[in-house]
């Protein structure tokens, strides 16, 4: 149980919280050890966010506590209120602790884009590899600093709607636990050295890295509060990541795998979207831009994404420029199965579990999506390596 949870509710309800990290009953799933409790959320062993439930309509209505009920039959969620909470967040967090976790390492995983030039231009293989690798490795560092020095820019700036809001209230620099001031400070530092570890690498990698940085700030001031705008933002941050990783290892990147980034960039930042919409309470105070959306809209831009990407994604496979470079085969078209499902699965959890709100740890914790991208990596280096020539077969 979480340090003072006991303070604050009825003697009779204690023993019937347990929590999930799925945001479902733990009937269903597996609970957790609580380490914190803020709001109508706590944070749960790992660092990840789960929600509390309880499994009685009358322990629901004990007592004077904020508690209330939300789900149906016998087991709801309980929402245990705290004015201290930005205290309890601090409590036993270094700064360190605290400055790595507003540095967001979880979300490192967007950068993972920078490898797909290496990847399908196969340079992974052959002469040079080594060389190529760390070029890539390099590059996946540089935008590693980059985008926590985003992050750090973007909490400080929305610190205030953060405290507001039932989940992001924990993070360290809305909690209280890292001071503005320094998350400032370590941002212009984690930029700096970003911009020049990047004209390390050559001056077309650096241009990319600014732009990035420069689109980044324009987002956390001013696009993120502006419809439409707000996703497209998200979506050209991916296709800089893309450019950057061919730009790095000098290679000419495929326009194809360009519009396939922008369009799943797009499609997780509508799901993204839908979720604050429909599971944050009044989410336009947490974010303005969705003062403009609609379930509707966003279901039907969803629609209109998720058809685009897929068929992008198909026609690549089977575009003379990517036969030719498989040796004339496209048999790259096999690993189609793995983005279809891939994209179905995401929308399940979207649709069904009424997830989606944080894309990068879906894709770490959810284990039928993780294994599904393995398998696709796996195949797609297979297919890449096996006829990956650069020139068709007579």
């Amino acid at each position: 149980m979480a340090p003072g949870l006991n303070r604050r509710l009825p003697k009779a309800t204690r023993g019937a919280l347990i929590a999930s990290r799925r945001g479902r009953c733990p009937k269903r799933t597996t609970p957790n050890k609580i380490l914190r409790v803020c709001g109508t959320e706590c944070q749960l062993q790992g660092g990840e966010v789960g929600a509390l439930w309880w499994h009685s309509v009358a322990e629901s209505r004990l007592g004077k506590g904020p508690a209330r009920w939300i789900g149906g039959g016998t087991c709801g969620r309980i929402a245990v209120m705290s004015t201290s909470a930005p205290a309890q967040a601090a409590e036993g967090a270094g700064g360190w602790a605290a400055l790595l976790a507003a540095m967001r390492p979880h979300q490192w995983t967007k950068n993972l884009l920078i490898f797909a030039a290496l990847v399908f231009a196969k340079k992974f293989l052959g002469g040079g590899a080594g060389h190529f690798i760390f070029l890539s490795v390099a590059a996946f560092a540089v935008f590693c600093a980059a985008s926590s020095a985003c992050y750090l820019l973007n909490d400080v700036v929305d610190a205030e709607a953060d405290r507001r809001h039932p989940l992001k209230r924990l993070r360290p620099v809305a909690s209280g636990a890292l001071p503005a001031s320094r998350a400032l400070g370590a941002a212009a530092l984690l930029a700096a050295a970003a911009a020049a570890a990047g004209l390390a690498l050559g001056v077309p990698f650096a241009a990319m890295v600014i732009a990035y940085l420069a689109l980044q700030v324009a987002y956390s001031l001013v696009l993120k509060h502006v419809v439409i705008l707000d996703v497209l933002s998200i979506a050209a941050s991916f296709v800089l990541r893309a450019g950057a990783g061919a730009l790095v290892i000098g290679v000419e990147f495929s326009h194809w795998l360009l519009i396939c980034a922008a369009f799943l960039a797009l499609f997780l930042a509508l799901a993204k979207r839908r979720h604050e919409l429909m599971e944050v309470a009044d989410a336009p105070n947490h974010r303005r831009s969705l003062a403009d959306y609609t379930p509707q809209m966003l279901d039907q831009m969803i629609a209109v994404v998720t058809a685009s990407t897929l068929m992008a994604y198909t026609l690549y496979t089977i575009d003379r420029e990517t036969v030719a470079k498989l040796s004339g085969t496209d048999n790259l078209k096999f690993t189609i199965p793995f983005v279809l499902y891939g994209i179905f699965r995401y929308l399940y959890l979207v649709y069904s579990r009424r997830e989606g709100g944080n894309p990068s740890r879906h894709f770490l914790t959810d284990m039928p999506l993780l294994i599904n991208v393995f398998l696709y990596a796996l195949v797609s280096a297979w297919i890449i390596w096996q006829w990956g020539t650069g020139a068709p077969q007579q």
